[in-house]
């Protein structure tokens, strides 16, 4: 049994709310958080007879860091939104009537005196001398995809097959006629800083990722995007920039840069000079990164090697200098620290006669 609200423009949620009072009271609404038989919203929903059933869904919750996106409960962690929602659902259980989430943990005591540290620890952490005051990183946002205007007429369109754009969830019904179609959603991109979740093309801010799944689009199309135009799978995407991050030793830079399925045998890998590393990186699904990366300072282009993983390039960089790196491209700003490595000098005071 499905229910006639969802055809009728009510939302996911409206709609499963609804069906409490529409349905015979042995219909119960399943709450796990995800379910395969759903869309993108994130509780199951599914009117169930048989308690027996099998309810396939996410037993933790979502979670947002520095830019990752996953679910608690499964090791998978996807950078943008849409990869987010289309997560599969790691725990089969029964449906219930009762939402068992468990609660985020609290956030420790900012009050919480520091823990004294060992000399030995102290001395072999690397210092941290203040310059000046440092700008805040910008918010992790979701890359926001290209997005086809409208529909191509030679593609068919599939019962059931959900909007693709965000914030939307319509559902087509080939009983319908495309007229008069009104499609609400957000044009813009997920943002998730500090706790709070949003859309970058409107204002409003919530807490909770319920909440934020219900935050009602800001713009309005005359039609849906159910299946969007056809690719040119000949055609390579070119891709402008790829998320980076780097850690050091004394004598070497281990750098990272965040992209999928690299072909290793149609790439380029180039320590081209001391302070230059060519790329031209192919993926298997037709996408292409090229660049001449700036380094922030030179290395040993003898000793330095890389390594391709299934989301990302591993770059071990040796020093030629011994120098402390503020970044790892020339052209980053830099963060307003100077980082010193090794044991710290010691300042003696005079000498008493």
């Amino acid at each position: 049994m499905s229910c006639g609200l969802l055809s009728l423009g009510a939302t996911f949620l409206e709609a499963s709310a609804a069906c409490r009072v529409l349905v015979p009271s042995w219909h119960v609404v399943c709450l796990p958080f995800s379910c395969e038989r759903a869309s993108s919203p994130p509780r199951c929903g599914k009117l169930y007879e048989d308690e027996n059933e099998p309810c396939v869904y996410h037993p933790g919750p979502p979670e947002f860091h520095e830019g990752h996106k996953g679910w608690k409960c499964c090791k998978p962690r996807v950078l943008t939104f849409d990869e987010f929602l289309n997560i599969p659902p790691c725990t089969t259980g029964k449906h219930s009537d009762v939402d068992d989430t468990p609660a985020p943990e609290p956030a420790p005591s900012a009050e919480a005196p520091p823990q004294p540290v060992p000399a030995s620890t102290a001395a072999a952490e690397p210092i941290r001398l203040p310059t000046r005051q440092a700008q805040p990183p910008p918010p992790a946002q979701s890359p926001k995809p290209e997005e086809d205007e409208s529909d191509d007429p030679e593609l068919p369109i599939q019962a059931g097959q959900e909007c693709k754009r965000r914030g939307c969830n319509a559902t087509y019904d080939p009983s319908k006629g495309r007229e008069g179609e009104q499609c609400v959603h957000h044009p813009g991109a997920a943002i998730f800083h500090e706790g709070s979740k949003g859309w970058t093309c409107c204002k409003r801010r919530v807490l909770e990722f319920d909440e934020f799944m219900k935050i009602e689009g800001c713009k309005t199309k005359d039609q849906h995007l159910f299946v969007g135009q056809k690719k040119d799978e000949s055609k390579e995407d070119i891709v402008e920039s790829v998320r980076t991050d780097f850690y050091q030793t004394p004598s070497q830079v281990i750098a990272a840069l965040f992209l999928k399925k690299i072909n290793k045998d149609a790439s380029t890998i180039a320590f081209s000079s001391a302070t230059t590393v060519s790329l031209d990186l192919r993926t298997q699904d037709n996408k292409r990164y090229k660049t001449d990366m700036p380094l922030f300072a030179p290395i040993d282009t003898e000793k330095s090697t890389y390594k391709v993983m299934g989301t990302k390039l591993e770059l071990t960089l040796e020093k030629a200098d011994g120098t402390s790196w503020a970044v790892l491209r020339a052209d980053d700003p830099h963060t307003g620290e100077i980082i010193q490595t090794g044991r710290a000098g010691r300042v003696e005071g005079p000498k008493k006669n």
